[in-house]
């Protein structure tokens, strides 16, 4: 148990970013991998016409769920998708990739669909969605390359090939919503939730 009184918990996640998001706020957890075909389920949600919202959502249930199954207590799944005007946009996996996805992105506002889900016994028990919304500024096509030149392989592990904590910050000029729901875990709900339930020190 940590110092904050938290009970430990599963991340069903092996996202870095996630982790250490957690760690910095002193909660007690382990990570384990949920092993979800994640592009299967989307492509299924998305021909069934799922909003980015709900695969969102659906993705981070079924993360929970998988893992809930197999180890007893909190389980909490995460997923993140950006939202571009109603289309879920992925990871990207070259340079000329990146460069067209951020393109697309560059003078817009788009939305990042954040949703975590708690499970216990194979079992739903809470969620949350979160949607900060992100506007990048009309950057030049040489602040693009030199971008891609300074990111390298960093560009292929988020949507949106960007890192807010990092040079993905000087993408942007307006940013509505909280910083850690950015970077993919909706920390201050989770928190409160944790706390209402006696899972964290009030």
């Amino acid at each position: 148990m940590s110092s904050l009184g938290s009970a430990p918990f599963v991340l069903a996640s092996k996202s870095k970013a996630r982790a250490a998001v957690l760690k910095g706020a002193g909660l007690d957890f382990i990570q384990v991998g949920s092993g979800v075909d994640e592009d299967a389920l989307k492509d299924s949600l998305r021909a069934e016409g799922a909003s980015v919202a709900k695969q969102a959502d659906l993705l981070a249930e079924t993360k929970a769920l998988k893992v809930s199954m197999k180890h007893p207590g909190i389980v909490l799944g995460c997923d993140q998708m950006l939202d571009l005007d109603g289309e879920g946009l992925d990871k990207v996996s070259t340079r000329a990739e990146a460069a067209a996805i951020l393109r697309r992105l560059r003078g817009k506002t788009h939305i990042l669909q954040g949703a975590i889900v708690a499970c216990i016994d194979g079992a739903p028990v809470w969620r949350h969605l979160a949607q900060p919304r992100l506007r990048m500024r009309n950057f030049s096509d040489a602040f693009l390359e030199s971008y891609l030149d300074h990111i390298g392989d960093v560009a292929f592990e988020s949507v949106g090939c960007y890192q807010l904590e990092g040079r993905g910050s000087q993408l942007f000029d307006r940013i509505d919503g909280d910083y850690f729901s950015i970077l993919g875990m909706p920390l201050l709900p989770l928190l409160q939730w944790l706390r209402d339930r006696g899972s964290l020190a009030s």
